[in-house]
């Protein structure tokens, strides 16, 4: 079995496959964390209310544009990852 590192060291590969690599799979499991959020959507198992929905938006919304800004500016890090309703 080949190692990783060996392996990127022997193929050389480039910053961008990288990107691609790992920003792509990250985006993968975003969209699956999403997809499982979607299911408590169901009224039959859940109450919940307009003020939950807006809470769930605002809290999404805000490490979106987090995360899209920090693309075009240097990641501020130490935010704590946080929420409750």
């Amino acid at each position: 079995m080949v190692n990783k590192l060996n392996y990127n060291y022997m193929h050389k590969i480039t910053r961008r496959e990288r990107f691609e690599k790992v920003a792509g799979s990250r985006v993968k499991t975003i969209l699956k964390a999403l997809e499982i959020l979607e299911k408590c959507a169901n009224k039959n198992n859940y109450e919940y209310g307009e003020d939950d929905i807006k809470k769930m938006e605002k809290a999404l919304r805000d490490k979106l544009m987090s995360v899209l800004k920090s693309f075009g500016t240097e990641r501020s890090k130490g935010k704590d990852i946080d929420f409750k309703f």
